[in-house]
């Protein structure tokens, strides 16, 4: 099963594209789709850069990190562009007839670090020894890899 994850943002969406063949990792690619100009050119960048990927590679399912406010730091303007970019990205997959699923950030931590108030770095290790890495991934792909595990984890 091939499984993309995704960590989505308004200005960097993290990707990142497993095989997932019972518990046995496969990683197959990753990356981060930059935007740049207004909210709506972003979001247009977003939808078109996981429509590609969902062509290129053939996904059979998208796991996509769930938006969250902080509720010692309300942003709700924040929370609000998250909400367009999950939506570019749910387009794009729903679009190919994509099943999507969501996890929270505290799931996904504690799927592949084994714990949900894991710290970047730990999810990071965590994903560049599942996955059998020579380095570590970019911020926002690693995010998107971890989810990407997670769905495996909850899925097999």
């Amino acid at each position: 099963m091939k499984i993309l994850g995704i960590d989505p943002g308004s200005r960097i969406t993290g990707f990142g594209l497993i095989e997932a063949n019972k518990l046995k990792f496969s990683y197959i690619n990753s990356g981060c789709i930059r935007t740049q100009g207004d909210l709506n050119e972003r979001i247009i960048t977003i939808y078109e850069g996981i429509k590609e990927i969902i062509t290129n590679h053939e996904v059979d399912i998208v796991a996509v990190e769930r938006v969250f406010m902080r509720p010692d730091r309300p942003n709700p303007d924040a929370a609000i562009k998250l909400g367009h970019a999950r939506g570019a990205i749910i387009s794009a997959a729903g679009g190919k007839g994509i099943p999507i699923v969501d996890y929270t950030a505290n799931q996904i931590k504690k799927s592949v670090v084994g714990r949900g108030h894991a710290s970047k770095e730990q999810v990071s290790f965590m994903v560049q020894q599942l996955l059998k890495l020579n380095k570590a991934p970019q911020a926002d792909a690693g995010d998107a890899l971890a989810g990407a595990i997670c769905h495996a984890y909850h899925a097999l």
